[in-house]
Parts: C-alpha cells; sequence; structure tokens
C-alpha cells in the first residue's frame, strides 16, 4: 500500500461541492470513483486539504489516498486524467510518506475572489462575481488590512459552523484593481466554512458605502455574526493555493 498526493483544479459549475454527499455529484465523489477503478475496483477514499462549497472552483487543491496496485506517479496522473471529466485536471502525482496527511499537514492557504464591477459579463457569470457596480477601492484597501494577524473570526462564521476555537491566522492579504475587476487574495493557516466569502461581502458593504473600514475591528471584537456582511456569492472564489 502506498500513499500519493495530488494536485488538481476544477471548474466547480456542475458539482455539489467537493466533499461526497449521497445521490449528489461531487469533486470527490467522481475522482473517487476514478481511484477505485485503477486500484482494481477496491474502494478509495482521498483526503483534501480543502473541502470547497459548491460553485468554488480550485486551482490547486491537493488530496491524499493510499492504493494497493503498483503505479508510478506519472502514469496515476495519465491514469486518472482519462477517467474524469473535463472540467477537472490532474496536475501533479507524486509519492508521500504513509504519515502524510493533506489536510492537517498544511501550513498555509490561499483564496482568491474575483469581482466583476463593468458591464453584466454572461460569460463570466460562474467564474467572476458579477457585481456591476463601482466600489471604493481605496476604502476597501484599507478595511482588509484589519483581517491580518492572528484573530478571532466567529462573527464571519454562521452560528450552526462554529468551532470550538475560532482564531486564525491571516498571514497576507491584498486587493487589487484591474480592467474593471477586484481581485481580493487572503493567505491564512486555515479558514472556517463560508469565512471568506463573509469576509468579501463584508468588504463589498465597506465599498458601496454601507460601512466604514473601521468597522472591521468592532466586527471582529462582537464575535457575533449579525454584525458582519452579506456571505458573497460563491461564483468568483478560488482555491488558490495550498503549502506545507
Amino acid at each position: 500500500m502506498k500513499r500519493y498526493l495530488i494536485t488538481f483544479a476544477y471548474d466547480a459549475t456542475n458539482y455539489h461541492g467537493y466533499q461526497k454527499q449521497p445521490n449528489l455529484k461531487t469533486i470527490q465523489g467522481v475522482i473517487e470513483e476514478a481511484l477505485t477503478s485503477i486500484n482494481d475496483d477496491e474502494k478509495v477514499i482521498m483526503h483534501a486539504a480543502s473541502r470547497t462549497d459548491k460553485g468554488v472552483h480550485a486551482l490547486n487543491q491537493k488530496a491524499h489516498f493510499d492504493l494497493k496496485v503498483k503505479i508510478t506517479p506519472y502514469k496515476l496522473k495519465r491514469a486518472l486524467n482519462s477517467k474524469i471529466p473535463n472540467d477537472i485536471h490532474i496536475k501533479d502525482a507524486e509519492e508521500v510518506e504513509s504519515t502524510f496527511h493533506a489536510r492537517y499537514l498544511a501550513v498555509k492557504k490561499e483564496y482568491l475572489y474575483i469581482l466583476n464591477m463593468d458591464e453584466y459579463n454572461p460569460i463570466e457569470r460562474n467564474y467572476v462575481y458579477q457585481y456591476n457596480k463601482e466600489l471604493n477601492i481605496e476604502e476597501m484597501k484599507k478595511a482588509i488590512k484589519y483581517f491580518e494577524g492572528e484573530q478571532d473570526f466567529t462573527s464571519f462564521v454562521s452560528a450552526e459552523d462554529l468551532k470550538d476555537n475560532n482564531t486564525r491566522i491571516i498571514y497576507e492579504t491584498s486587493l487589487k484593481e484591474k480592467d474593471g475587476k477586484l481581485y481580493i487574495r487572503f493567505i491564512g493557516n486555515g479558514f472556517l466554512k463560508y469565512q471568506v466569502r463573509n469576509m468579501v461581502g463584508t468588504l463589498i458593504e465597506v465599498g458601496n458605502g454601507k460601512r466604514t473600514s473601521e468597522e472591521i475591528i468592532r466586527i471582529l471584537k462582537a464575535k457575533d455574526r449579525k454584525k458582519a456582511g452579506k456571505t458573497a456569492k460563491p461564483e468568483g472564489l478560488y482555491l488558490k493555493n495550498i503549502w506545507y
């Protein structure tokens, strides 16, 4: 039995998120079915670094699994890509130690959110959030910096998804505008469910004048989801990178 780590990208449009669910088409379910076929029909279970929601895409998702069959990483990559739909692509495969865990050993994750302030673009509707209104970018740039550091993000997680410990570290943020689109980036040691989308939704409210940038400080201290902004739509959010 050998353990493998794969790096893969996917367009999540036609899936009910990453995580396997009964009677629903998911990224995990599709890849596991292909892996089971490669593994002489012996069931394979993947463990991903991040369980992205419905509509959230990935540029460099990572997952590990064990196989009983002998196969090189090169052949594994080719075999998988021949068996999965073309909206998922295995970019790399490698052998790892039997103790490796794609989720628990990840030290940093990067998410990117893309928002269109220009005219509605139907071609991009599943990949870029079509906000289609101007925003105060300078005020948003001030606001996003308040998320940096080690903080309790309870205000940015819905009550049913709260953990015993909602403290996370955000190492780096950026907000850039190019050709009418905003590129909002977060790098942290981990993110809670909907945390990134809730932070983006709050930043949008700063940009449209409903809030001031300094309100982010008060929202974080409140530890109350009702104090933060609406959850931004999943379209436009990408899992960009994972580090070990």
